[in-house]
């Protein structure tokens, strides 16, 4: 009976890939070149290995396909994966085989007078048997998967730390390529720190990178670092909306190979504890002014113990009101009523303590690099 069947092996595996085709549309292209023809081969040697096993052993390991058909049935389910394919398609094939080839073989199967326990127990092996090459073809398809997604993330952690370490923008545009990535107009960096930053990627664009690097010098030294593609104009407000309580600095948007720009200014940011609120993200761009006055601390001490001198002899209540009262002169261009309300004095106080500074200063007062410097100095308190 093995024999019979084995002589119309061939013409099962060409209805087999012919039903497939027809029943199952996923196929209809794949099997139309050589695929098909190879596919056709597949059959006649899965069937062909449960035939020798039922002829030879029978019993239960007539259900354990031999090593080449679950080699063959493991790299199915791994080609179904490389081709992006999900495993529906051929677990339908699997179930149509499985159809046609009891169909086929059952009827060789009565007309050879096997008995009605021998045809279940035949049909029981059977269907385990496919059972079986489906089980390893999808093991194939989730290995694979599992592999590829492995390799990619490889890619991507290697594209991430390259843009964080300033790399070339040649050598990061082949590493984006090879990481399967396609660059956004710009990128702009988020910190967080690390222990917060759990299923934020959900609510970000998809092409989001993001590496853990530790920051000195902040209480949470361990910190994400969020990569986001085209977080500009409009689409900046909402980014830092919903990271707000979340303790995140958001760098500058920059073009996507000088984003280590905006890496930095948001490191500098959290260090110079411009930090946020429990309520609110930190924008960069909205501090601009501090990061420039507080990116060299002593020099600015100095520069202030410098344009501050002529009111070194002053007791120190006096030295503060004049200080206060020339900060307020600078930041509002001399106009004295406004000054006064600023400081809830009357205006004639004002025009006094002016008169003391301008005798302190003398026609430095008129000079513009000394106003600037007045104004770097005093414009930070």
């Amino acid at each position: 009976m093995a024999e019979a069947m084995r002589s119309v092996l061939a013409s099962v595996a060409e209805r087999t890939v012919a039903a497939i085709v027809a029943e199952v549309p996923a196929y209809t292209e794949v099997f139309t070149d050589g695929t098909g023809l190879k596919i056709e081969n597949a059959v006649q040697l899965a069937l062909g290995g449960f035939l020798e096993l039922t002829a030879g052993a029978g019993g239960a390991v007539a259900s354990t396909p031999m090593v080449p058909a679950l080699d063959g049935a493991y790299q199915l389910g791994a080609g179904e994966a490389r081709s992006g394919r999900s495993m529906d398609a051929l677990q339908a094939a699997y179930r149509v085989g499985a159809r046609i080839a009891w169909r086929e073989l059952s009827t060789i199967a009565t007309s050879g007078d096997l008995s009605p326990g021998g045809m279940a127990r035949f049909a029981e092996l059977l269907f385990a048997y496919i059972d079986q090459l489906s089980a390893i073809s999808v093991a194939g398809h989730a290995d694979e998967l599992a592999t590829t997604g492995r390799v990619r993330q490889q890619y991507l952690d290697r594209l991430t730390h390259g843009l964080l370490a300033g790399d070339h923008p040649d050598d990061l545009v082949v590493a984006a390529e090879r990481a399967g990535w396609e660059p956004p107009r710009s990128l702009t960096a988020v910190i967080i720190p690390e222990a917060r930053a759990r299923g934020v990627l959900v609510r970000l664009d998809p092409r989001t990178l993001q590496a853990v690097e530790s920051v000195p010098d902040l209480p949470d030294d361990r910190m994400a670092v969020l990569l986001v593609p085209d977080a500009e104009g409009p689409f900046r407000g909402s980014l830092a909306a919903g990271l707000a309580g979340l303790g995140a600095v958001l760098g500058p948007a920059r073009p996507w190979t000088g984003v280590r720009a905006s890496y930095l200014r948001a490191q500098r940011a959290a260090r110079l504890g411009l930090g946020p609120t429990a309520e609110t993200t930190l924008d960069t761009e909205q501090c601009l002014a501090d990061l420039v006055l507080r990116s060299d601390p002593e020099a600015l001490d100095d520069l202030r113990a410098q344009v501050l001198a002529p009111l070194d002899g002053l007791r120190a209540p006096q030295r503060a009101k004049l200080a206060e009262t020339l900060r307020s002169w600078l930041l509002h261009h001399g106009r004295r009523e406004e000054i006064a309300a600023e400081l809830f004095v009357h205006p004639q106080t004002i025009r006094y303590r002016m008169g003391q500074l301008r005798e302190l200063y003398g026609s430095r007062l008129d000079d513009p690099r000394t106003v600037l410097e007045l104004t770097i100095a005093l414009g930070s308190e």
